[in-house]
């Protein structure tokens, strides 16, 4: 095992470590920490999905299998809030929402270069490469592509880094993190999108900040936020 390997080991949430953000009889809301897998893959890594059916099962003292219901997802290497449906009444009334984009959704991107306008809204044409697991974002609509805009806003100047705020108004396959890199500001971390070097533990430097929608069984507004990783960079955006 190498080093790296350990170190993202340590940091990945189980039922004694996982910071819920909001919890009812319907809905649960998780910080997810970078390195976890919302559901399963190939890696056959514990996914967060399973955890948090652990850490009901044993809040609850649940008999059995534990119902739960993935209606978003964040790249792994990526942190920050993550909702699951508790109940399958839940369900299909959460995907619904996330699939008409009623949901507000507002991330933290931590990059080496300044934006050269200060706020921006981007418009590209995103292009996945399922063989590379990446997205080539275009200026001008070709084949097999889909629109994908972000607004932007730069929040904070740090001592080697800036600070920005997107708002998500698409949610396209590594959308932020392919519209980023084509203005020239990949995300600290960001091998696969042009940052020069990489984190120790495998994260990026994107964080899932807020997100706010109406509740699906409650029929209230729910605003969520999470706080960031604690480290020396994350640290200094607060």
């Amino acid at each position: 095992m190498k080093t790296d390997d350990i170190v993202v080991d340590k940091i990945l949430s189980t039922p004694k470590n996982l910071q819920v953000l909001y919890e009812d009889n319907h809905l649960i809301a998780v910080n997810k920490r970078p390195g976890d897998i919302v559901q399963g893959d190939k890696t056959g890594d514990l996914p967060l999905s399973e955890v948090v059916k652990l850490y009901i099962k044993e809040k609850y003292d649940k008999p059995g299998k534990v119902y739960l219901g993935v209606a978003h997802r964040l790249d792994r290497p990526t942190s920050g809030i993550v909702v699951f449906a508790k109940t399958s009444k839940a369900l299909p009334r959460l995907n619904k929402l996330f699939a008409e984009k009623k949901t507000t959704k507002t991330y933290w991107a931590v990059t080496k270069n300044l934006p050269k306008k200060e706020s921006d809204t981007l418009v590209h044409w995103l292009k996945r490469n399922p063989k590379q697991n990446k997205s080539y974002a275009n200026h001008k609509e070709v084949a097999e592509s889909k629109e994908a805009i972000l607004e932007y806003r730069t929040l904070k100047k740090l001592d080697n880094y800036f600070l920005l705020e997107i708002d998500l108004k698409t949610g396209r396959h590594h959308q932020i993190r392919a519209q980023l890199s084509a203005i020239g500001c990949p995300i600290k971390g960001d091998l696969k999108y042009g940052f020069d070097r990489s984190n120790k533990d495998a994260s990026i430097h994107l964080h899932a900040r807020s997100l706010s929608f109406m509740h699906p069984v409650k029929k209230e507004l729910l605003a969520l936020t999470a706080p960031p990783p604690r480290d020396p960079v994350w640290d200094a955006c607060l």
